[in-house]
């Protein structure tokens, strides 16, 4: 087993490598995508499955369910669909330009990589696992020239976690589980620069904005910025798995919060005419830029009850602590604040309820329905993630092909409660208002094979 299990292990580190993350559909940026069965349930009994390797990050305790060696593949197409109607203002009053942006969504594929080891001999109380997977990820992109350019153009965000976990059965009812994670995280935000406005405001008389003869006038010279940067940190979670009967299972899980120091460069494209302009062009040049973030720690509750040995109920009860992130700071290398974003985020609560219904040996169906909180607020909300309040509605099935493998299919539909931009401010002083619709429809596959 040990052999098998550092052979996973190198594979984990190069998916690592390569894992792409696409749209977020949970609240906020959260990725909940690791396991195709949980997601046709709506995502309940995470912390209580008995036949997912994703256990291994979602609750390491559950990994004495298994008995056998098994290796876990999951591909999730995530497609968000959204539209923006509204319009805004310069710094100085004049109607923003430009269209609705077009749909800053597009399908994305997120993969997850899971596998457990349970040990033999003076060890056989113990299980061990590794797992990869993105739990936090979003990608919006306007296009370049729409109105609410100022705001926001690219937003991405990554973040990979090398999941390695270890469970132990304290008795046959009550487990332990404890695991480290390694994440890697990479950012890119962009958005355009209304130069126009700066120039012409502070030219000391605000008339030469609407003076058609003067070179610099609102929305006339606009540049663009891009802010690159990564970092990879450290985390941990603990979980617990108690049967206090044989129907009833009761799971509890708990991942850190992680701190990164995103290290990376600022980029931008400034117009030659206001690149000669000493106190723009010495200030708005390329340079490195350092900038705090904080994935939030996540409190996963998970019951399961069995009514019959082919039909189970399960429910979920998730707690995401997104107060880490109450604004996007980015600082010069050399000392002085870049950028400052504020996003004054809430904590959000998750709620799901699914159930499992054994047809015959060979076919399992499932569904569920959840709620799913967001973090932003109508204050704060920016374009580059046009979140609030979720509903989710949920379909899958199992195919045991054999004893040995799997394939698990779902379908998930999320209706996201119409956004709001209010007012929101963008560091050019224009302001952005209107509404959004958005809905996402989640499609994935999945296969697991024990030995």
């Amino acid at each position: 087993m040990q052999n098998g299990f550092m052979r996973f292990t190198a594979l984990a580190l190069g998916v690592a490598g390569a894992l792409a993350v696409g749209n977020a559909h949970a609240s906020g940026f959260q990725i909940r995508e690791n396991s195709v069965k949980n997601l046709g349930r709506a995502n309940s009994g995470t912390a209580t499955s008995k036949n997912d390797a994703s256990v291994v990050s979602n609750n390491p305790a559950a990994m004495v369910n298994f008995d056998k060696n098994a290796v876990r593949v999951d591909l999730t197409d995530i497609n968000l669909d959204a539209e923006f109607t509204g319009g805004g203002k310069t710094a100085v009053g004049t109607n923003l330009t430009g269209g609705n942006g077009g749909d800053p969504g597009d399908p994305a594929l997120v993969p997850a990589l899971a596998a457990v080891f349970p040990l033999s001999g003076a060890l056989d109380k113990v299980v061990v696992g590794v797992s990869v997977d993105a739990p936090f990820g979003l990608k919006t992109e306007y296009d370049p020239n729409w109105v609410g350019r100022y705001n926001a153009i690219k937003s991405d965000v990554k973040t990979v976690d090398l999941n390695l976990s270890a469970a132990v059965a304290v008795t046959d009812r009550f487990s332990i589980g404890f695991g480290a994670i390694v994440q890697r995280t990479d950012v890119t935000l962009s958005n355009a620069i209304d130069f126009g406005t700066a120039v012409c405001a502070g030219s000391g008389n605000v008339a030469n904005c609407f003076n058609a003869a003067y070179p610099f006038r609102p929305q006339q010279n606009d540049g663009t910025v891009e802010i690159q940067g990564d970092d990879t940190s450290f985390g941990w979670r603990v979980g617990m798995q108690w049967r206090p009967t044989d129907a009833l299972s009761i799971g509890f899980a708990h991942r850190s919060e992680i701190d990164h120091s995103l290290a990376g460069t600022a980029d931008f494209t400034v117009p030659s005419a206001v690149a000669a302009i000493p106190s723009i062009g010495a200030v708005y040049k390329d340079q490195a830029v350092t900038a705090p973030l904080t994935t939030p720690s996540v409190t996963t509750v998970s019951v399961e009850y069995d009514f019959t040995p082919q039909f189970r109920l399960m429910a979920d009860y998730q707690a995401t602590d997104w107060h880490s992130l109450q604004a996007v700071k980015i600082f010069r290398a050399g000392g002085g604040v870049l950028g400052n974003e504020p996003f004054q985020w809430k904590d959000t609560n998750f709620y799901s309820l699914g159930g499992e219904w054994d047809l015959n040996p060979q076919w399992t169906l499932r569904a569920g329905i959840a709620k799913d909180e967001s973090p932003t607020n109508d204050t704060y909300r920016t374009p580059r993630l046009p979140d609030k309040d979720r509903k989710i509605f949920t379909l899958g099935a199992t195919w045991n092909v054999s004893d040995a493998l799997s394939v698990d299919m779902a379908y998930m539909r999320i209706n996201v409660d119409d956004p709001t931009i209010n007012n929101i401010h963008s560091s050019s002083g224009s302001t952005l208002t209107g509404t959004y619709t958005a809905n996402a429809n989640l499609f994935g596959v999945s296969a697991q094979y024990a030995f």
